[in-house]
């Protein structure tokens, strides 16, 4: 649950997008904090005006307090140790606790007043993403604000004017902080609580970041060569499942703040896009897809009606987004013999094992030896056996029955009888592959063709 601290109280007064006096500083509204990654039920407002409340994956929304009829919030800018999935922890920078940072919910007309306050080792803003409001309020350190300095607190104060979906995230060195993890989510719920109403609405951030086996913090100056690929900042199988019941109208709204372009891929159930950063989308523009492209800074927020029954896969359609840290430069050594390499390399290093002969699968089954603090490049397992996931991989679980606000992991799908891909008799049927021409002896066509995968990637 919520853990509560005392309040956070820094000397100095501080020069503000709006000043914060000494005497302010002891009336911030208290600081709330998480220290784990679970998905927290929706924060029902229990102040302010009634809005059907999101549910962050892997997160959770950042309580408020009314003061004279402006909701106020308290982040807090500082160092925090991410779990990214059972076995791997990062030092990430973030905030309250967590990176992503928590979401922000309030309704159109709302006036906002949000307190930042610097842990960090170095200066910082925050940036609303999307939002109308004050060219001061902006976040832009040096062009619209001095920076947030360490050890000091900001206010920012502003009417939320749209209805809509937006992320935040720094503007003050910004490579560095977002490589690092400073972002989160903020939803702005439309006055009236039953326009585009759902019956379940989930949230969360696209980002990547490059942390080396055996290592906790990523590297910053990385631009496309991350090796974890992350929703909220967890790969699978350290991802929570989204949840609904049969017949429930579910919207997704997935933020991207990574350095690349995701096509983010629903199993078994049409969707269409009915938001963006810029406001929800006309009904007439919008048709069936399973498949949308979301760009770098881009919101995309999908809706469907779970009519289907099943654990159903939610995941980045490019590949090696749905592994976790990889060598990209190891070679494709599909098909190479590499037995009598290996009887002589087990002379000198008795534990070695050859990697990918007969494709990369193979290695989920095998129990290598990992450096600290790595997680495996494809684990995670159903009730059929080894999936070969990681990254940017979830499911949708779909039940008869599952009762509204019950967001708890239902387990394993129950197949009806009859509807399970089974294996068949094939007596009879020649289904013996080709002989390699490492096998043979011999070349193809008298031809020998040599394949080397390139040593590194350009573009993701």
């Amino acid at each position: 649950m919520l853990n509560r601290r005392d309040f956070f109280k820094l000397g100095g007064a501080a020069v503000a997008a709006a000043s914060v006096s000494k005497v302010a500083m002891a009336a911030l509204p208290e600081i709330v904090s998480v220290q784990h990654a679970d998905t927290q039920p929706p924060l029902v407002p229990g102040s302010g005006r009634s809005y059907n409340p999101v549910v962050t994956l892997n997160g959770w929304t950042l309580p408020w307090r009314m003061k004279n009829g402006v909701k106020e919030f308290h982040l807090v800018a500082e160092p925090v140790v991410r779990e990214i999935a059972p076995g791997m922890k990062a030092h990430l920078w973030g905030y309250n606790g967590q990176s992503p940072g928590p979401t922000i919910e309030v309704v159109e007309g709302d006036r906002v007043r949000v307190y930042v306050s610097n842990r960090l080792p170095e200066s910082t803003s925050i940036h609303w993403h999307g939002q109308r409001l004050p060219n001061g309020m902006d976040g832009i350190s040096g062009l619209t604000q001095p920076a947030i300095a360490p050890g000091k607190t900001f206010v920012y104060e502003f009417e939320a004017r749209r209805a809509g979906t937006f992320m935040y995230h720094p503007h003050s060195d910004e490579m560095v902080q977002m490589a690092m993890g400073m972002m989160g989510f903020w939803v702005t719920h439309p006055r009236s609580p039953d326009l585009m109403r759902v019956d379940r609405d989930y949230v969360f951030l696209i980002n990547a970041y490059d942390i080396a086996p055996g290592s906790y913090t990523p590297k910053v100056s990385t631009m496309l060569e991350q090796n974890l690929w992350t929703f909220n900042s967890r790969v699978f199988p350290g991802i929570s499942p989204m949840v609904a019941g049969k017949g429930e109208r579910v919207r997704i709204r997935v933020g991207n703040l990574s350095m690349t372009n995701h096509p983010i891929h629903l199993h078994g159930h049409e969707f269409v896009v009915t938001g963006t950063d810029g406001g929800w989308t006309p009904p007439a523009s919008r048709w069936p897809e399973v498949t949308t492209d979301i760009a770098v800074g881009q919101m995309r927020a999908i809706e469907f009606i779970a009519d289907e029954p099943g654990d159903w896969a939610f995941h980045c359609h490019k590949s090696h987004h749905t592994m976790n840290a990889m060598g990209h430069e190891i070679p494709t050594m599909i098909g190479v013999g590499q037995q009598d390499l290996v009887e002589k390399i087990t002379d000198l290093l008795p534990g070695y094992m050859p990697m990918g002969e007969t494709g990369m699968g193979e290695m989920g089954a095998m129990s290598m030896a990992l450096p600290e603090n790595t997680l495996p490049m494809m684990s995670g397992g159903g009730q059929f056996g080894p999936m070969d996931m990681g990254g940017m991989f979830t499911t949708v679980k779909v039940r008869e029955g599952l009762n509204k606000g019950d967001y708890r992991d239902p387990g394993d799908f129950r197949h009806p009888a009859g509807t399970v891909a089974h294996e068949v008799d094939n007596a009879g049927l020649s289904i013996d592959r080709a002989p390699s021409s490492h096998e043979t002896g011999q070349s193809a066509g008298g031809h020998e063709l040599h394949i080397r995968k390139p040593a590194t990637h350009d573009h993701h």
